[in-house]
C-alpha cells in the first residue's frame, strides 16, 4: 500500500558534518485520524540504495469500531515492506494471500509485473481501542526483476534476526547486516533494520553498502556533535565510517540502503518503472477493471470494491 500516494566505528565526533550527504525532513499530512510522514522520495534524493518511498504512519489511537482501510488497489515494480511498531493490518492481495501482520514482524509483497493487495485494521482490534505506527517503505526492483510474477512473504518476529550489545538492540529486517541474513528473498543488495538505543549508547552504520540512511522514529542522535531529532532522515556519503550516539533519551531508528539501482525511476500513483510505457501500461488496464484477464485481479476475500484510476 501507500498511506498516502502522490500522482507524480568510532566516535561520533571524529565524522565530519559533511559524511551527511542529505538531510531530509519529512513532509506531513493528515489522513483524518492519523498523520503520515513522508521521507522519501525527497526533492534532493530519490532513493536510498532501492528503498524509493519510506511513510511513517502515526503514532495514532483509534476508538472502539474505527481502523485504517486502505481499499484494494495496484502495484507494479516494486516491493512493499510494511512493520509495525503498534496495532495490527490485515494483509490480503491477489496472489491468494490473506494475513495478519503484527508487531515486529514482516509482510514483503513483491508486485513485479502487477498485483493488487489491501490493508485493513483487523476486526479483532476494532472491537476496543487500538493503535496505529508503523513503517511502510517501497523498494524500487531491479530491472531483470521489474516483469516477475508477484510474490508474498510473511516472517515472525521471532524469524528476524536480532543483534544486542550493551545497550544496542537491531531487529535485521530485510538483507544483511553485520554479519547476519534475514530470511525474505531479495533482488538486490539491501539492509534494513529496527535499532533501539539506550541513552549514550552507539551504533556504527554497516560499512558494506553503498547507500546508508538513518530514520530517527523515537529519541534524537548525535553525529559530529550535531543533534538530530525524531522524523528526520539523513543519508550519509558513500565510503565514510558513521557511527552515531543517542541522546538522553535513547533513540529509536531504522537504518536503510543497499547498492544504487541502474537508473532512476519513474513514479506515477502506486506505480514505480524504469520506462514511462511500463506505467502506461499499468494504467490502462487498472482502468479496465478486467479482473483475473490480465496483470491486475482483486485480492482474495476482498473484492467488494476498490480504488480506481486517479484521472
Amino acid at each position: 500500500m501507500s498511506w498516502n500516494p502522490a500522482i507524480e566505528p568510532g566516535c561520533p565526533d571524529a565524522v565530519g558534518v559533511d559524511a551527511i550527504e542529505t538531510l531530509i525532513v519529512p513532509r506531513a499530512r493528515d489522513l483524518g485520524g492519523f498523520e503520515v510522514r513522508r521521507a522519501l522520495p525527497a526533492p534532493k534524493r530519490q532513493m536510498v540504495g532501492p528503498f524509493i518511498f519510506f511513510d511513517q504512519a502515526g503514532p495514532a489511537d483509534l476508538l472502539t469500531g474505527q481502523g485504517v482501510d486502505v481499499r484494494p488497489h495496484p502495484h507494479i515494480g516494486i516491493g512493499t515492506v510494511t512493520y509495525l511498531y503498534r496495532g495490527d493490518f490485515h494483509h490480503r492481495d491477489s496472489t491468494g494471500v490473506d494475513q495478519i501482520i503484527r508487531p515486529g514482524a514482516l509482510n514483503w509483497m513483491v508486485a513485479g509485473r502487477g498485483v493488487s493487495h489491501s490493508e485493513r485494521t483487523s476486526a479483532a482490534a476494532r472491537t476496543g481501542p487500538n493503535s496505529l505506527f508503523g513503517i511502510q517503505t517501497w523498494l524500487a526492483l531491479p530491472d531483470s526483476h521489474e516483469d516477475m510474477a508477484p510474490s508474498f512473504e510473511h516472517h515472525g518476529k521471532e524469524a528476524l534476526p536480532v543483534i544486542e550489545d550493551r545497550g544496542v538492540s537491531v531487529r535485521l529486517i530485510l538483507g544483511d547486516a553485520y554479519g547476519k541474513h534475514a530470511p525474505a528473498t531479495m533482488f538486490s543488495e539491501t539492509f534494513y533494520a529496527d535499532v533501539k538505543l539506550d541513552a549514550g549508547c552507539r551504533l556504527p552504520m554497516p560499512d558494506n553498502h553503498e547507500d546508508r540512511g538513518i530514520y530517527i522514529v523515537e529519541g534524537s542522535i548525535s553525529v559530529a556533535g550535531q543533534e538530530y531529532q525524531a522524523s528526520q532522515m539523513m543519508v550519509f556519503r558513500p565510503g565514510d565510517s558513521i557511527t552515531v550516539a543517542a541522546g538522553a533519551q535513547g533513540a529509536r531508528l531504522m537504518i536503510l540502503g543497499g547498492a544504487t539501482l541502474g537508473g532512476p525511476r519513474y513514479i506515477w500513483w502506486n506505480f514505480v518503472a524504469s520506462s514511462k510505457d511500463r506505467i502506461e501500461e499499468a494504467k490502462t488496464e487498472w482502468r479496465a477493471a478486467d479482473w483475473g484477464k490480465g496483470r491486475f485481479d482483486l485480492p482474495i476475500n476482498d473484492r467488494d470494491e476498490y480504488i480506481p484510476l486517479p484521472e
